[in-house]
């Protein structure tokens, strides 16, 4: 049986996601952003459009992937944080928005740290 994910180990996925994030063209605008409704992992400007990331650190692959443990409940705490964020940040006139899922497991390919999957618009607002 696998133990959790240690603290260190996710912050370790999540300074790994933000540079592959940064690698693929988008920039991080925040970290970490946490409200009463949630926490949201990176918030990036995706050529304009303002992105609200989700990073899933899986530590064995065999118990499926990161992003399959974003059910509906989490969402909706998503939206709730990514609606705080805009009011708190962007006033009445928020960029076009989506939520992505980046979803970390252990890599089988040598010198690769982490398989990576990520999903770009993983879900919207109802």
């Amino acid at each position: 049986m696998k133990l959790p994910l240690t603290p260190g180990k996710g912050a370790d996925g999540e300074r790994f996601a933000r540079r592959y994030l940064r690698n693929q063209g988008l920039t991080v605008l925040d970290t970490n952003y946490r409200t009463r409704q949630g926490e949201i992992d990176i918030v990036a400007d995706h050529g304009g459009t303002l992105v609200f990331v989700e990073v899933r650190l899986r530590s064995d692959r065999r118990f499926g992937a990161g992003a399959e443990t974003i059910d509906q409940r989490k969402q909706q705490r998503l939206i709730r944080a990514a609606e705080h964020y805009l009011l708190a940040r962007n006033g009445a006139s928020p960029p076009p928005c989506r939520f992505d899922v980046l979803a970390l497991s252990p890599s089988l390919e040598k010198g690769r740290k982490y398989r990576v999957e990520w999903l770009q618009d993983a879900f919207r607002l109802d």
